[in-house]
C-alpha cells in the first residue's frame, strides 16, 4: 500500500490553558524548526475564549 505523504507532517495543537486537543494541522518541517504555537478559538465551555494553542506528538 502506499502511505500518505502528509502522514509524518500531520500535528496536534492542544489548548494551553484547558490542555483540550481542538485542532489538527500540517507542519512543514524544513522551514519550521521548532514547535507549532497558534492563537485559535478553543470551544471547550470552560474557555470559549481565543488561546494559544501548542504543537504534541501525533
Amino acid at each position: 500500500m502506499a502511505k500518505s505523504k502528509y502522514s509524518e507532517y500531520l500535528v496536534r495543537l492542544k489548548c494551553a490553558e484547558c490542555g483540550r486537543v481542538n485542532y489538527y494541522t500540517r507542519k512543514n518541517k524544513k522551514r519550521v524548526e521548532g514547535k507549532l504555537q497558534l492563537k485559535k478559538f478553543c470551544p471547550n465551555p470552560k474557555c470559549r475564549k481565543h488561546r494559544a494553542h501548542k504543537e504534541i506528538k501525533k
